[in-house]
């Protein structure tokens, strides 16, 4: 599968100050991005997200799946999750966005949003599993949904609509000094799958 010959060349950083978060615009053919949605809505070994809030476990209607190049093990949210070996569509799809972003990849965490009820809280992707300042891909398929960033210290904010088959690259200092989430939306209807691809160190 081939990437979109119309994606933002070179890419928009949507950040004002303090990181990168350098959007690519739409990097998938229409039926590229509509086959990865399709399959990996089903074919995806979802489960529902879980959370340790106040020593409270918080199961989500939310899905997620973590997978790798190895079986690493990756925490947040004080629960630690075991990589699943690659799908031969996820390896397609890491090679695709390898060659756009001239990174490499050796994990995946995938969202499944169902309808525009289901979002994300404001979080940073600093997990101490992650590589420092290293780039994380977030590609997403299916509904069009908001992704805001809210600075921490400033509490200035941003939004951009990331659209099906798009393509957002937060790198460098960006999970120092910027929150990010998916707000929830009224409008949206059908699902979403997120996909960020990242780089766990082992220690």
């Amino acid at each position: 599968m081939s990437l979109f010959s119309q994606r933002i060349d070179p890419p928009i950083n949507v950040l004002p100050q303090d990181g990168e978060a350098n959007y690519h615009g739409v990097v998938l053919e229409d039926n590229a991005a509509d086959f990865f949605l399709e399959h990996f809505l089903n074919a995806i070994e979802w489960r529902n997200d879980e959370a340790i809030v106040f020593d409270k476990k918080i199961i989500t209607k939310r899905k997620v799946a973590w997978y790798g190049s190895r079986p690493f093990d990756y925490t947040y949210s004080k629960i630690t999750r075991s990589a699943l070996p690659w799908t031969s569509q996820l390896l397609e799809l890491k090679q695709l966005i390898e060659t756009t972003t001239s990174e490499t990849f050796n994990s995946c965490l995938l969202n499944l949003y169902h309808t525009g009820d289901e979002g994300m809280a404001w979080h940073s992707d600093n997990e101490r599993q992650l590589k420092r300042h290293g780039a994380i891909a977030s590609v997403s398929l299916g509904a069009q949904r908001n992704f805001a960033f809210k600075h921490k210290h400033t509490q200035q904010t941003h939004t951009t609509l990331l659209q099906h088959g798009s393509l957002l690259v937060m790198q460098g200092t960006t999970q120092d000094h910027w929150l990010h989430r998916l707000p929830p939306s009224k409008k949206v209807h059908t699902p979403r799958v997120n996909l960020t691809f990242r780089t766990v160190v082992e220690r």
